[in-house]
């Protein structure tokens, strides 16, 4: 037997406290021992309470002590119990340790904490404040000029949570994931310009590393004369960056016998093309990959499509890319999903677009011209584009595939309509350069305008997405119904 004191007080106090903690009560006797028996004994009291035997006595101090009695079976018990704490405890040790890791640690992705643009008489300089030594690649594109930095994927923790303001040569700047494992900063310039020079200061005064790119104003002439205009590479870190990945997501493959119709959905703008920005500055980027999941995932509970999606994440892609995919999943149907903004604040409503070389109006034209930038936006170098990639000319061997993105426009805009409010002549016409696949009938849908309050967050609610969705998914039904229809007769 092992005996553990269990309370200790008064010989007057003690049996009060011992009743507080659940234990037998002893009587006021010189001492005694409450065995296990359970049954009351003429030396004192007696107290069964499972494997514990409780004696009781009077110490030499005259201070009252009750005993816990353990037998070896629950002595082992007890000493189980402690090695489980001891391992509990050891764990939450371990995952407050790992809560507490800091964002520059190893399984963190390293930070920019800032980023500042000076402007003097002979150069405009960018800083970026960084919370380690990172590889980069720096270049200039030429028509319309800019500035390109290449880093490796980077957590954005800018004060406030906004870039610098545009000055000196720089007009705009934007950021973004460009490709996985890429983050690219790009630097609109309001003329050609030269790189002076690029460098990184090491951590001092305590600021932390600096990267700096000092760019200098040049005629076309210099520009196109510079060395480094004919590659576009001009400066690279000692350690270099690792080549670029591409984006494209992993094809879905059919089976031999699947014959169900293949739907390509894309998700306009992402990573470093943000798109439109509404009125409560969300990005328009994010809005179509949300719409963009919802009907992948309900296209796919219906069983009756294949579905393959541009992207699913916030990286950029290529217009031309986007074609691709379309094509190399042998794609029946290509939705390009987009949202629009406005100088007015009142104007809303969704709206369809099919391709043509000729716009049916001015603002179609213009919206065009807008999409058409995104790679422009995102640092892409249009020059390695062969002509026939750049203007894909409508010919006769388009005309059927123009008809049937037609047909399925004029059911979209039908069922939408039945969901939410249409712009006036609602399907629309323009070039848009990711609708120009020869052979997949391909749509791009202008579901609402985030420049409008009202309906911006009409647009993030998932109620609203949800009809939306609906509608889509009630427009392709029809369409793939009156195709099956055609080919029977």
């Amino acid at each position: 037997m092992a005996y553990h004191p269990l309370f200790a007080g008064t010989a007057g106090g003690g049996p009060k406290a011992a009743a507080a903690r659940g234990a037998a009560v002893a009587q006021d006797t010189p001492g005694g021992h409450f065995p296990v028996g359970g049954r009351r004994r003429r030396d004192g009291p007696v107290a069964r309470r499972g494997r514990w035997a409780i004696p009781w006595g009077i110490g030499p101090s005259g201070r009252f002590r009750v005993y816990l009695v353990v037998n070896a079976l629950l002595r082992r018990k007890m000493w189980e119990a402690a090695l489980k704490f001891r391992l509990f405890l050891l764990v939450m040790t371990c995952l407050l340790a790992g809560l507490a890791l800091r964002p520059g640690d190893a399984l963190a992705k390293p930070e920019i904490v800032d980023a500042r643009i000076g402007d003097t008489a002979e150069r405009t300089r960018f800083v970026l404040e960084m919370s380690e030594d990172l590889p980069y690649r720096v270049f200039t594109l030429p028509d319309p000029f800019r500035v390109v930095l290449d880093l490796p994927e980077v957590a954005w923790r800018l004060p406030g949570g906004d870039p610098p303001a545009a000055r000196g040569l720089i007009t705009a700047l934007r950021f973004g994931l460009f490709a996985p494992g890429t983050t690219r900063v790009v630097l609109d310039m309001k003329q050609p310009v030269l790189l002076q020079q690029v460098f990184v200061i090491p951590p001092r005064d305590g600021k932390p590393h600096r990267l700096v790119i000092d760019i200098e104003p040049a005629s076309r002439e210099q520009y196109f004369a510079a060395e480094s205009a004919a590659t576009g590479e001009a400066a690279v870190s000692d350690e270099p960056l690792r080549p670029l990945a591409e984006a494209v997501p992993a094809l879905p493959q059919a089976k031999p016998a699947d014959e169900r119709p293949m739907v390509v959905i894309d998700p306009g703008h992402g990573g470093v093309d943000p798109g439109a920005v509404g009125v409560s500055g969300y990005f328009e980027k994010n809005l179509t990959l949300d719409y963009g999941r919802a009907l992948k995932r309900a296209l796919e509970a219906t069983g009756r499509y294949r579905v393959a999606i541009t992207r699913e994440s916030d990286v950029f892609l290529k217009l031309r890319e986007r074609i691709r995919i379309a094509q190399e999943t042998k794609g029946d149907l290509f939705i390009s999903l987009h949202a629009n903004v406005h100088s007015s604040g009142n104007i809303r409503g969704a709206s369809i677009y099919t391709l043509s070389e000729t716009a049916s109006d001015e603002e179609a034209a213009a919206l065009a011209a807008a999409e058409n930038a995104a790679d422009v936006l995102a640092g892409v170098n249009l020059g390695d584009q062969t002509g026939d990639v750049r203007n894909i000319l409508i010919d006769l061997a388009q005309r059927e595939t123009m008809n049937l993105s037609k047909k399925f426009a004029n059911d979209l805009v039908r069922e939408v309509g039945r969901e939410t409010k249409l712009l006036r002549n609602t399907h629309r016409f323009a070039g848009f350069a990711v609708l120009k696949s020869p052979v997949v009938p391909s749509i791009l849908f202008e579901i609402g305008y985030m420049s409008n309050r009202q309906e911006e967050r009409l647009l993030r609610s998932e109620a609203h997405r949800a009809k939306i969705i609906e509608s889509i998914i009630r427009a392709i039904d029809g369409y793939f119904e009156r195709q099956r229809a055609a080919s029977r007769t």
